[in-house]
């Protein structure tokens, strides 16, 4: 071969390997790429989930529906182990608390719609792992719950509401009409409960009421009665207190009244304890209206399929000044995941809660009796006249104020109710004492 020939073909050489240079560097840096993605995706270990027990009404179950989702998310995702940690209603937020001030905390819990947990140096903001799409597909009040400064803090996967439970069968000895379609005004709520409240042994005493709740923070079972009128707590754009002033008087009086005006309430309304409300109405069966929250209806038709309960339905809290019906909530339930330092990990949590709100996980909520935090799924309790009237209502429904001192302000607040209950002192007096020492709060911020 000629020197100029082997010239040439070195040439060419050079030539082809400077045109493919850019490609090899890009195929490179794809495959750098390549086995960085897999490497994130096929991250292996223990994610530690600690939650709060969710009852089963067909099974009695108490975690049952949670451990399903791991199990079926562990035999798709080889290498990856969800350890459940059990926590009690009373004593899991406690520990909770505790783990944040240790830094001993799990990677995921149902702490998502807190307030409080909300900050960078607890949670892990999730905006970037969620499409508009993706976020849109949840419920607005859902998605509401877990936003906070603009940013995503949590996974909502189930809801739940307040409302009125109304013993069938009481109104029908006395010949009352249920309210049509589930709504009454104040004044009609009133009649009702009056005709409802009666001396049922001719002794003399009055002995079936029409109407009994319990006052306790963190619970809002009465809310929609004092909210009827159009008061609010804190008002939004500023963070200010503002629970004062004619509307939160007037819609305070109206729960009040019950007790020292219509007379329709046991004596010792504001003083009973949950437990001894609830059994007035379950069990006793001498009241005929009693809030509380979705898991009740489960736990009545069961008693009645026992033959042990009585016939019931479901109504709204009374319409007032708002024209609408309305209540208090803090009842959507969300998980969120603690900061984390491995990316990899981080978005293999992400995984996980993505898969447990899958809609067609959002539709075995049904065995729970709640609701989904996904709006596509509309057909849940579609042959389920109570259910669907409570899910209605979810529209209705305010959630608790996103403050950071809302714990102290409502321990506040529900111990001043309680004193006007109880006739301590005048609803005026009760708010006006809650304005003072809610306002110190607020002076102990600055």
């Amino acid at each position: 071969m000629s020197k100029k020939l082997i010239q040439a073909f070195l040439q060419i050489i050079v030539v082809l390997l400077i045109l493919s240079s850019p490609l090899l560097i890009v195929n490179y840096r794809k495959q750098i790429n390549e086995k960085r993605i897999e490497k994130e995706e096929t991250w292996r270990g223990v994610i530690t989930l600690w939650d709060f027990p969710r009852l089963n009404v067909k099974t009695g179950s108490r975690y049952g529906w949670i451990l399903d989702k791991i199990k079926k998310f562990e035999r798709e995702n080889p290498g990856v182990y969800i350890e459940l940690k059990p926590i009690d209603w009373k004593k899991g937020p406690i520990e909770l608390e505790e783990a944040i001030k240790t830094g001993r905390y799990p990677d995921i819990a149902p702490i998502a719609a807190d307030f409080n947990y909300m900050r960078e140096d607890i949670l892990e903001p999730l905006d970037r792992f969620f499409t508009k799409e993706e976020k849109n597909k949840f419920k607005y009040q859902a998605l509401r719950a877990v936003t906070y400064n603009g940013k995503m803090w949590g996974v909502p996967f189930m809801m739940t509401t307040y409302v009125m439970y109304l013993n069938l069968d009481l109104f029908m000895e006395r010949g009352v009409e249920p309210p049509i379609d589930g709504n009454w005004t104040y004044e009609e709520f009133v009649e009702k409960m009056k005709m409802l409240t009666w001396d049922s042994d001719n002794d003399g005493k009055i002995d079936h009421y029409g109407f009994t709740s319990f006052i306790k923070p963190n619970y809002y079972n009465v809310w929609g009665i004092i909210l009827s009128d159009g008061a609010d707590i804190i008002d939004e754009n500023s963070g200010k207190y503002i629970f004062y002033g004619d509307k939160a008087l007037k819609g305070l009086n109206k729960l009040i009244d019950l007790k020292y005006k219509y007379k329709v309430t046991p004596e010792n309304f504001g003083m009973l304890n949950e437990n001894e409300a609830w059994e007035m109405f379950y069990k006793k069966k001498n009241v005929a209206v009693y809030p509380t929250g979705t898991w009740a209806l489960r736990v009545l038709e069961n008693l009645r399929n026992k033959g042990e309960g009585f016939e019931f339905t479901v109504a709204n809290y009374p319409i007032g000044d708002m024209r609408l019906p309305v209540s208090l909530n803090n009842s959507i339930s969300a998980y969120g995941i603690f900061k984390q330092e491995n990316e990899a990990k981080l978005k293999m949590c992400v995984k996980f809660l993505k898969y447990i709100t899958r809609e067609k996980y959002q539709k075995e909520l049904e065995d729970l009796g709640v609701f989904p935090a996904k709006s596509g799924v509309t057909d849940l309790y579609m042959y389920d006249s109570k259910m669907k009237r409570i899910e209605n209502s979810l529209s209705y429904t305010k959630i608790i104020p996103r403050h950071e001192k809302w714990k102290e302000i409502d321990k506040i607040l529900q111990n001043q109710i309680k004193l006007a209950l109880i006739g301590e002192k005048s609803s005026k007096e009760a708010l006006d004492d809650a304005k003072e020492q809610i306002q110190k709060l607020y002076m102990n911020e600055k």
